[in-house]
């Protein structure tokens, strides 16, 4: 990956060519959003937004019910086009993890994780299995897993990203205390490698290297309550 490019169009990403392909180790891992604004169902929710996400740190993002953090991550990911604002960032170098957790259901855990491998042209599959303690359901098709389980299996599908700047919202939906500990451990070693990671949670991590951003003094000043509808893109 190539260094940052900054442009001041809204609606755009900052995006330059990665060079980066096999591993943190190269990269140029960071992030940093500029007076970004965001909407949701074509109502802007999020204004102003500034921060800095450099490597090796963690910044969790707070905010009522409906604040627009999941509308924030999705904008930052390059999902949806920002309605004003930048974000600065290595083209290839963020990965997303979404609410689904983006498993095919016929494959077993070992071949959904060399999928996505394969599409990251990577690999370290035996690796991501037994950082989130699955090695021992790794033939079972991903259909016959506990929600939990399957949100383990998700996760576990960062790991063969190769890619530094983890986008994460709501990670830890659906797993019990000791899976909790598990991912928490897995991002702590992320980030000891030089990783960065952007996180929506309200469950605490315990991680030393996280910073709060409470995301209530950028709501927009014009934005309506949408109720049901905020409810569901928190």
């Amino acid at each position: 990956m190539g260094g940052s490019v900054s442009h001041d169009l809204p609606h755009r990403h900052s995006r330059s060519r990665c060079r980066c392909r096999s591993g943190i180790s190269g990269c140029v891992v960071g992030l940093t959003v500029i007076d970004l604004a965001c909407a949701r169902g074509g109502v802007t929710v999020l204004a102003g937004v500034r921060l800095t996400l450099p490597a090796g740190r963690a910044l969790v993002l707070r905010g009522p019910n409906g604040i627009g953090k999941t509308t924030l991550l999705r904008t930052v990911a390059g999902l949806q086009p920002a309605v004003s604002g930048r974000v600065q960032a290595d083209p290839e170098s963020l990965t997303y993890a979404a609410h689904a957790d983006g498993l095919k259901a016929a494959l077993t855990a070992r071949e959904n994780l060399a999928f996505w491998a394969a599409v990251h042209g990577q690999g370290g599959v035996d690796a991501a299995l037994t950082a989130l303690n699955l090695t021992a359901l790794q033939d079972r098709p991903a259909q016959h897993l506990s929600a939990g389980q399957k949100r383990r299996l998700g996760l576990a599908r960062l790991l063969v990203t190769g890619r530094p700047v983890w986008l994460l919202d709501e990670p830890t939906v659906s797993l019990d205390a000791a899976s909790v500990a598990l991912f928490a451990e897995v991002l702590r070693g992320h980030l000891a490698q030089g990783g960065a990671a952007l996180i929506a949670t309200h469950v605490d991590l315990a991680l030393d290297e996280a910073a709060v951003l409470d995301l209530t003094a950028f709501r927009a000043q014009s934005r309506s309550h949408g109720g049901a509808f905020d409810e569901a893109f928190a």
